[in-house]
């Protein structure tokens, strides 16, 4: 075995290790940056909503909402409901979740 090639073998494995390593970084932050953004973008839309006074009336309803586990729905709610959708298209969360992000205030 010629004296060079476990030189060689050694060098070719650290650069694909560091090549792998760069790319799995490089993957991590696309990743982890693209949900920042949506983070960001949906806590801007919810913090607006949070002011809104429809979504502040519906407080007590998303109350009774959330601790019948969707069973009971009050009108008040359901309005802040049709009034963040129609605000925010981008949620998609449940009637629950919304619910609950209401009293999270």
């Amino acid at each position: 075995m010629p004296r060079h090639l476990p030189l060689l073998l050694a060098t070719t494995l650290l650069t694909a290790g560091t090549a792998s390593a760069a790319s799995f970084t490089g993957t991590t932050d696309m990743v982890v940056g693209g949900v920042t953004n949506t983070v960001d973008a949906t806590s801007d839309m919810t913090s607006s909503l949070r002011d809104d006074k429809l979504v502040v009336e519906a407080r007590e309803d998303a109350a009774r909402f959330v601790a019948s586990q969707g069973e009971q729905r009050g009108a008040r709610l359901e309005a802040a409901l049709v009034h963040i959708r129609s605000q925010a298209p981008a949620l998609t969360g449940s009637d629950l979740e919304l619910a609950e992000a209401i009293l999270a205030r």
